[in-house]
């Protein structure tokens, strides 16, 4: 559950605050942007001390800030956004204003009641709305486990007019119940995972990558990424179509990368996700 949990949250740290400043970071990673591992504009990058977890993706994304700037605000956006991921199960919106909460229930990667999984209210706030930057900001204080300070950044600015430029950060502060937790899990069933960044080389050439906490942080980072891209790809179809396209659409996204990514079948996927949604969308008329 923990892991779970980390996958969710981001972290604003010392995010640009302005457009300018946004974009002066993508000129810094124009080179990393142009050639990596990913083959596409992307770089991702992780960082651990002894009680905190951290990752941060930036990226070209092939949409016109007006469009990027629309979608990736709004609570049921970003709850249609964390849908996506295998182990959410349910997310609502409620409140108003700077009373907004997203209710989001973590499980595991199989449908399952919800009252199995564990839910977690982040505060939402729109940090910047502005005709050239967008920074939005969830938070959580507490977590299991004795985890804390759970936060999400994601920030916009416009490129081309076809395109803008995205971070997205998150980080948590670890305990030391949860810093055991993790060393059973990767000592055990997690063992053989590994996450993006490459640490050395085998005698054949072939890469090797982070196996530890900074491989959890990077796994659950790229698949949320991966979430807002499928977002923004289905954004402007009819709402009816969106759904299906977005989750079919995140699948062959995360399958691209097998090695760090794949968990279960395209059919299993699909079967598990329409099937919370439909929940969510029951509970949804049920409470209206």
């Amino acid at each position: 559950m923990l892991l779970s949990l980390a996958a969710l949250c981001f972290a604003p740290g010392a995010h640009a605050q302005d457009a300018a400043t946004l974009r002066a970071h993508q000129t810094l990673l124009r080179d990393q942007l142009a050639k990596n591992q990913f083959q596409r504009p992307l770089v991702l990058e992780s960082t651990q001390t002894d009680d905190t977890l951290k990752s941060d993706v930036y990226a070209v994304v092939p949409h016109p800030y007006s469009l990027v700037g629309q979608a990736l605000q709004g609570r049921d956006h970003w709850c249609d956004i964390l849908m996506l991921h295998l182990n959410v199960k349910s997310c609502r919106a409620r409140g108003s204003g700077a009373d907004s909460i997203l209710s989001v229930a973590i499980g595991l990667k199989f449908d399952q009641p919800l009252a199995d999984a564990y839910r977690v209210d982040f505060t939402y706030r729109v940090a910047a709305s502005n005709p050239d930057y967008l920074a939005v900001i969830l938070a959580a204080e507490a977590g299991p486990l004795g985890t804390k300070d759970y936060r999400i950044l994601l920030e916009a600015a416009p490129l081309e007019a076809e395109s803008s430029f995205v971070h997205m950060s998150y980080s948590y502060a670890s305990s030391v119940v949860s810093r055991v937790a993790m060393r059973v899990y990767l000592a055990t069933i997690g063992h053989a995972k590994v996450g993006f960044t490459i640490v050395g080389h085998n005698p054949d050439g072939t890469p090797v990558y982070t196996g530890d906490a900074r491989g959890v942080i990077e796994r659950n980072s790229m698949r949320y990424y991966l979430a807002i891209e499928a977002y923004l790809g289905a954004y402007a179809l009819p709402a009816a179509e969106q759904p299906e396209k977005r989750l079919r659409d995140w699948f062959a996204a995360v399958e691209r990368y097998p090695r760090q990514l794949h968990e279960m079948g395209r059919d299993e996927y699909l079967s598990m996700k329409r099937s919370e949604l439909a929940r969510q969308q029951a509970d949804s008329v049920e409470a209206n």
